[in-house]
């Protein structure tokens, strides 16, 4: 490696670190997830209380609170904005991103490292993921470090320290992702090493777990939040172990069922610009080095399998499931892609060429998707970033053709996941021009000067996760419990069941706000209730007591 690589990699993992943190703050909250994940915090700041997680002042127990900490931690620090309530996902994302390129050097060789953290950096669900408010990428991570830092404590040569050591770390990350979203963070791993000793007949690394300290240490973490959450409110235990854990994943009764091939489509997008390169990844991953007993690629490997098989299996999918996966694909593409053939890096390269100008000669007409809660005119503006998207994706893929031709392989994977992250970033921007569909940013900003801390808010017959953030306030649900049906459940005094209850509140209140859909807004008018529109959008109406 000449002097001047080393600066350049530099250089280019500094541009890439702009252009993940830099687009945090620009676009609005989207509901549901981003709205839901922001206010929960914004309530743990507002009311003190960071044991009992509540959304809309209902109690809410679907997810362990590491997330919704850190962020009331990032609105103690900075205030509340977009790209506080984005900053967790993005920084543990971004972290990863660093983490996987460390493992990936330290199993594979340190441009392999480069080229992994180049593949997560520049895959499309790792860089979406790393930019919304969801749980995902942070469990991911923690998930995925634990299973490097395992790795990292068996390969062959550790010293007894280092595996300790490298150990302790995989049980801390482990606690992380439990308190991140549960008892997946144990049941993934635990599969995983199950599955890689009847594999390998490897049980030599039974003895090396440091179960005991480990075990210490991992309830140290993960233990005091749910013992005192359940000490505190009756209904946790049962509800987030057996509703939220067993029934999720063996029934539908979270309506996310999806056949079994669900996640093939979404690991092949998902990778994108990086999918033909899977397959060398996954063959990489057979390999089996003869002069080591413990395998680091197939271990990989294993988890690959186990975590795709396991969302596969269960009745409850949704897209981001599979991303704890990702990090480990990476690695393995990354060792690939470092021992492949030239013609195989090129056309691996050129592949993403016709893809990217695709995209920019199909952008114009997203407009058919236009409807009355989405008019044309919304993706009229987010044409033009999705042309631009697309040539950049072209763009990037040419550049790390003729790099992969001249047979710089390094070089070209920068270039491929640069320009991947760079695309898939500006046709993410572009999409806030349908922001005021899927947020109410916009909508609140109009009614805001009529609203005073004194008058009651009524959401009646809907909820947008992302109001109570942008009032800063909780809001009087009205006959719609949207997802708080079982908080209600616990708490019914925090709930009006019927419009009548509403009418009734309305004509008693000496002024008051609220929002609701058209069809409900036309019954409360041929009923003659007292109210007078203030703002409205294609989806709801806004009317205060005259």
């Amino acid at each position: 490696m000449t002097r001047r690589r080393p600066l350049a990699l530099w250089l280019v993992a500094v541009l890439f670190a702009a252009l993940w943190f830099g687009t945090l703050e620009y676009r609005k909250l989207v509901k549901p997830d981003e709205g839901r994940y922001g206010e929960i915090p914004r309530e743990m700041v507002a009311t003190g209380d960071w044991l009992t997680p509540r959304l809309n002042g209902i109690k809410y127990f679907e997810k362990p609170p590491l997330q919704y900490w850190a962020t009331a931690a990032a609105f103690t620090a900075f205030g509340e904005h977009h790209w506080t309530v984005r900053l967790w996902p993005a920084l543990t994302g971004f972290l990863g991103i660093l983490f996987t390129g460390f493992v990936a050097a330290r199993l594979f060789g340190a441009a392999a490292g480069w080229v992994a953290a180049s593949v997560l950096g520049g895959s499309l669900l790792y860089v979406l993921l790393g930019h919304v408010a969801v749980l995902d990428m942070s469990l991911s991570v923690f998930l995925a470090s634990a299973i490097f830092a395992f790795v990292l404590a068996q390969r062959d040569g550790a010293s007894p320290k280092e595996t300790r050591h490298w150990m302790w770390a995989a049980y801390a990350l482990l606690a992380l992702a439990v308190l991140t979203k549960g008892l997946v963070g144990l049941v993934l791993p635990a599969a995983t090493l199950v599955a890689y000793t009847l594999w390998q007949r490897d049980w030599g690394l039974w003895k090396k777990l440091h179960l005991v300290s480990g075990l210490a240490l991992f309830f140290a973490i993960a233990a005091p939040w749910f013992v005192a959450v359940s000490l505190a409110n009756a209904e946790f235990f049962d509800f987030f172990f057996i509703h939220e854990h067993f029934q999720r994943f063996l029934t539908k009764v979270h309506r996310r069922y999806a056949p079994m091939w669900y996640f093939v489509p979404i690991l092949l997008v998902g990778l994108m610009p990086w999918t033909l390169a899977l397959f060398g990844g996954l063959r990489h991953g057979l390999k089996r080095d003869a002069t080591q007993r413990f395998q680091p690629g197939r271990f990989l490997l294993v988890w690959c399998v186990v975590v795709f098989g396991f969302f596969s299996v269960s009745s409850s999918k949704l897209v981001p499931y599979i991303l704890p996966l990702f990090p480990a694909l990476a690695a393995l593409i990354g060792a690939w892609w470092m021992q492949a053939s030239p013609a195989a890096l090129k056309w691996q390269a050129l592949f993403w060429a016709p893809v990217g100008f695709a995209i920019a000669a199909a952008a114009p007409f997203m407009v058919t998707f236009g409807d009355e809660q989405m008019p044309v005119a919304m993706f009229e503006a987010w044409i033009p970033w999705m042309i631009a998207a697309g040539l950049g994706l072209a763009a990037g893929a040419l550049l790390a053709f003729w790099l992969a031709h001249t047979y710089r392989p390094l070089a070209a994977a920068l270039a491929l996941g640069l320009g991947g992250h760079a695309a898939l970033q500006v046709g993410f921007l572009g999409m806030d021009a349908i922001a005021p569909a899927t947020s109410t940013w916009h909508i609140t900003q109009k009614i805001r000067p009529e609203l005073t801390p004194d008058m009651p808010f009524f959401s009646v017959g809907m909820y947008d996760q992302t109001i109570p953030f942008y009032l800063k306030r909780t809001v009087q649900m009205v006959e719609h419990t949207d997802e708080l049906k079982y908080g209600i459940e616990w708490e019914p005094r925090k709930f009006m069941p019927t419009f009548a209850e509403f009418v009734t509140a309305w004509n008693a209140a000496p002024k008051a706000m609220a929002m609701m859909p058209p069809d409900v807004h036309k019954r409360f008018v041929a009923q003659n209730l007292p109210m007078r529109e203030i703002a409205r959008d294609t989806r709801r109406i806004f009317v205060v007591k005259p």
